[in-house]
């Protein structure tokens, strides 16, 4: 067999696959054990989906006890349910109290409610009732993303008893790098880093080198408040304090980095078209057929009654499509031209909301740029369509105009509303991403269409 060190992560999968099929269970885990636990919890969920769960938690019972810990907190919930339910109440125990406490609120969080009550009967009264206070903030807010697991200092230590105390309290806290200063009330003062006690005198006191400006999230601020916090200061931990100020936390950019994700891949789903509801962030193939049509068919109905709105307004002017039946040819040209106009713009601006570019405040100058990128972008594309009319399909000039100058209209019409759309969807409290591809399109559809048929009324002289 090849040197398991110069083996790739999928040859190593393989090879786990193969041995645990083939009842040579040692030799799996002792392949999985040259693997970083994150990779570990990888092949573990790979083993699942070729061999069935019940291979993924026999080899998983056989992993050292600190290192299943570790795996265990990368595991998918479906994974981390099945092991809990085939597990006695001491290995439950044991994993429980080993998992950092914000991996272990967002298991808790994952796992179904008579396995919750299962666990929180044989956890201690105090801490069970910190895990139920966790557990009962709303969902995708800052408490849920928190820790209560910090260095905490009072302004009155001096930097020698401040060092004594976070080899105390470090061990069980989620960074020792950022130590958070409290009041006599749990109000938060100020921070100090472990670089600034480090350098410090040993009879310094804490209030000389803190800095009392602290940037803090509410415990009730939206994740993505959050997140962009994080983003705008680039802090690796920020803390989280109640209505009073009293800090009850504090969130770490590993945790914030799942956020993040979890927004942005919302947001691609909505762009598409897709209603995430209860599935945000599970995998594709995760997802039962049953709810992808749950999520799928509003917006396809919603894209069905606006086609048949623009069936509609094509009917209203079959008698200028009659008179000149050439018009029907250029129709698909002039929507494409538009929509992909239209979500070209709104791509932009969303993506500029979403990371901070642009403000709701800023509509008047994303106004004046799009105004001017259509007038650029539909002259150049009218002219090339006019040659094309003219000297291509052999039509007359006034057909090659009617066609040109419906692009510069539609293609103003259309940035202007990928651009705007978004922003006022942003002011009234609607997610902006639901502004782009399916509703942008629609609209410059039916922009499209009524634009065409006006101006061919007007340069072909057809009534109406």
């Amino acid at each position: 067999m090849a040197d398991e060190k110069t083996l790739t992560f999928d040859e190593v999968t393989e090879q786990v696959i193969e041995e645990i099929s083939n009842r040579h269970y040692m030799s799996a885990r002792n392949l999985l054990l040259a693997c970083n636990e994150a990779d570990i919890a990888e092949i573990l969920e790979e083993v699942g989906d070729n061999l069935g769960i019940e291979k993924t938690v026999a080899i998983f019972r056989m992993l050292p006890k600190d290192v299943s810990v570790e795996v265990f907190s990368f595991l998918d919930s479906d994974e981390q349910t099945a092991i809990i339910q085939a597990i006695n109440d001491r290995e439950i125990s044991f994993i429980l109290d080993e998992l950092d406490f914000d991996d272990k609120i967002d298991v808790l969080e994952e796992l179904p409610a008579n396995i919750v009550d299962k666990i929180l009967m044989e956890t201690p009264r105090d801490e069970r009732k910190l895990i139920n206070t966790f557990l009962n903030y709303p969902d995708d807010c800052a408490g849920t993303l928190m820790t209560p697991e910090y260095v905490s200092l009072q302004k009155d230590m001096t930097v020698t008893r401040a060092l004594a105390q976070i080899r105390k309290e470090g061990i069980d806290s989620e960074t020792i790098y950022t130590c958070y200063v409290k009041s006599e009330g749990r109000k938060l003062i100020g921070i100090v880093s472990l670089r600034a006690l480090v350098l410090a005198d040993g009879d310094t006191k804490i209030e000389e080198i803190m800095n009392t400006d602290v940037v803090s999230v509410n415990v009730y601020d939206d994740q993505e408040q959050v997140a962009e916090a994080f983003k705008k200061y680039g802090f690796m931990a920020i803390p989280v304090v109640d209505k009073e100020h009293r800090i009850v936390g504090i969130i770490t950019v590993d945790d914030i980095l799942d956020v993040i994700e979890d927004e942005a891949t919302e947001d691609i789903e909505r762009m598409a078209g897709v209603m995430s509801g209860e599935n945000a962030g599970d995998e594709y193939l995760d997802i039962p057929v049953i709810n992808h049509v749950k999520n799928r068919l509003p917006w396809l109905l919603f894209l069905t009654v606006s086609a048949m709105v623009t069936g509609s307004i094509i009917s209203a002017f079959q008698e200028v499509l009659s008179q000149v039946i050439i018009l029907v040819s250029y129709m698909p040209l002039l929507m494409g031209s538009g929509g992909n106009s239209g979500s070209q713009a709104a791509t932009l601006v969303i993506r500029g909301l979403a990371v901070g570019d642009i403000s709701t405040k800023d509509y008047a100058k994303v106004l004046w740029k799009e105004a001017r990128i259509s007038l650029i972008v539909g002259v150049v594309l009218s002219l090339f369509n006019l040659l094309k009319v003219v000297f291509i399909d052999h039509q007359s000039i006034m057909i090659g105009l009617t066609v040109a100058v419906s692009q510069i209209i539609i293609v103003f019409c259309a940035k202007i509303l990928g651009g705007l759309l978004p922003i006022a969807a942003k002011r009234v409290g609607i997610d902006p991403a639901l502004m782009a591809s399916p509703m942008i399109s629609s609209i410059s559809d039916m922009i499209s269409v009524v634009t065409y048929m006006l101006m061919a009324c007007a340069f072909l002289h057809i009534a109406i």
